[in-house]
């Protein structure tokens, strides 16, 4: 049997790397049609434009071609057989790509423009495929070279592929009509709704009466200080989302795991101690309360990615196919500032947090839903003195001004508590109250609203229900459910959850002060 040889790649024209015996995608009649038919009409070219550039040209005599004509239109001078003609005679290139008879040519191959909108898709396809292919092959190339560090390579390889995939996001204009049949349908939607909620409804009652629920397209910022807790309130909304409206949720954290944001969802689910729940701490009718009370979150809509240092790349793959394969409604991202721009190159840190910024207000404009990114401010509000210096400010804003800029709405989570502020002005009790102040709002007010803290269940609450929403406690009839104290039994049973139901934990009989214990 023959020994395989392996042969150098070969270079075509257009600096694109292929295997010999196979040739590069390419429609060199279709490239011919175009450029004839660009020189017959003189508004063929607004038709194709936005599509091509001459790189998009596989031969490279077409290349020159379509740079002249690109550069005549750039002048607002016609476009035809002669004026092309002239154009390549000035730069010195007439003769080389064929003289005036292969212009000639090219406009005998075609009677009209008619289709030179679908033909230039055509080409802007193969020249796709082509930077594909040869993207792919520097890859290989300098993934079989054990001198270059794999993290270099990953980075160029997500940056190449990005740019790809951005170039390619192309989207025409829209004439008014069918926009405003959209916004009709949208308000009528609207007007059928109880609520009056035209977005994805967050569950406490006086933020959506001020937003209509988060709309689509829109960016929203919630930014606070450590401590101040804008995971437990994001994580309040998903679930609220997902068990009382049935909407998915997808929730990209980057500062916790998987299993640390569960628990957190299970914590404010079962309204059991962190502490108990983290070392598995509870007796018989706490094991009973869990039981009980997870089923609520078994089939939730509730979709979590922890991977850490997600870049803006990632996001958007990741995104796109939850939103094909689960339809889901809203992003949550915690936080922004541990996202990167790997690929993008920027020149600074701020310039890093710009481009991520820009790049998430694209994404909710891409998949229609909204995108929730928390953010951290920076130390401006320590170092302020009074009540009202300790409210955050959109100057707060950590890293960059492009976060506020880019957003939709910026809103700010602010526990007056925490600074030892117990009343506010009209002598109202802040303990145990959280202000979610809507400092800018795109389309919308702006002010603030107070809901109830629960710091030993990370959470957030109504303050006139003091629950999640509407339903949690209830059972399916609407009636609210209680479960016995069976706290003598804890030094009997101790802590074990022996099998006995769907999770394994203990089925215990009925106790005479059942009616003593709401959860």
């Amino acid at each position: 049997m023959a020994e395989k040889r392996n042969y150098p790649n070969k270079k075509t024209s257009t600096n694109v790397d292929v295997e010999v015996g196979k040739m590069p995608p390419q429609a060199l009649e279709i490239e011919e049609a175009v450029l004839g038919a660009l020189m017959l009409e003189k508004d063929a070219f607004t038709a194709v434009g936005e599509i091509l550039k001459p790189e998009c040209f596989y031969k490279d005599t077409h290349q020159k071609i379509y740079s002249a004509i690109q550069t005549l239109n750039s002048r607002d001078l016609p476009v035809d057989m002669l004026t092309v003609t002239q154009e390549l005679r000035n730069t010195g290139i007439l003769e080389e790509i064929g003289g005036a008879f292969f212009i000639t040519q090219l406009t005998g191959r075609v009677a009209s423009a008619a289709h030179i909108e679908y033909h230039a898709r055509i080409i802007w396809q193969k020249y796709l495929q082509r930077e594909v292919i040869r993207i792919s092959s520097e890859i290989q190339t300098k993934a079989y070279d054990e001198g270059y560090d794999v993290d270099d390579l990953l980075d160029e390889s997500e940056s190449s592929f990005f740019k790809l995939s951005q170039g390619n996001m192309k989207k025409g204009v829209t004439q008014i009509n069918p926009v405003i049949d959209e916004a009709i349908e949208m308000i009528k939607e609207a007007s059928q709704r109880e609520d009056g909620l035209s977005g994805v409804p967050s569950g406490f009652h006086d933020l959506d009466k001020m937003t209509s629920g988060w709309q689509k397209t829109d960016m929203v910022v919630i930014a606070a200080r450590p401590a101040m807790g804008k995971t437990a309130f994001v994580l309040s909304m998903a679930r609220n989302m997902a068990l009382q409206f049935n909407q998915a949720v997808a929730v990209f954290s980057l500062e916790m795991g998987n299993v640390q944001l569960v628990n957190r969802l299970i914590v404010s689910e079962t309204e059991l101690p962190a502490e108990k729940i983290k070392k598995g701490n509870l007796v018989s009718y706490e094991w009973e309360q869990l039981d009980h009370k997870i089923q609520n979150l078994i089939d939730a809509p509730i979709y979590v990615d922890d991977t850490p240092g997600l870049s803006v790349f990632e996001l958007r793959a990741k995104s796109r196919k939850l939103k094909k394969e689960h339809d889901i409604q809203i992003i949550i991202i915690d936080y922004l500032q541990l996202m990167n721009a790997n690929g993008m190159n920027p020149g600074s840190r701020q310039e890093e947090v710009s481009l991520i910024s820009r790049n998430l207000k694209g994404l909710a404009k891409e998949l229609n839903i909204p995108i929730i990114a928390l953010s951290q401010l920076n130390r401006g509000v320590e170092g302020r003195a009074g009540a009202e210096g300790k409210r955050p400010q959109l100057s707060d804003l950590r890293e960059s001004g492009a976060i506020e800029q880019d957003a939709d709405m910026v809103c700010f989570i602010h526990r007056p508590e925490y600074y030892g502020i117990t009343e506010d002005e009209q002598g109202n009790s802040l303990i145990g109250m959280g202000q979610i102040i809507i400092a800018k709002h795109r389309n919308g007010a702006t002010g603030d609203v107070n809901l109830r803290f629960r710091g030993e269940l990370a959470r957030f609450e109504n303050p006139e229900t003091g629950v999640f929403g509407d339903d949690l406690g209830m059972d399916s009839g609407g009636q609210s459910v209680t479960y016995g104290s069976k706290m003598n039994e804890g030094e009997a049973n101790g802590n074990q959850a022996p099998a006995g139901n769907n999770f394994g934990l203990p089925d215990f009989p009925d106790s005479p002060h059942d009616k003593d214990m709401p959860f």
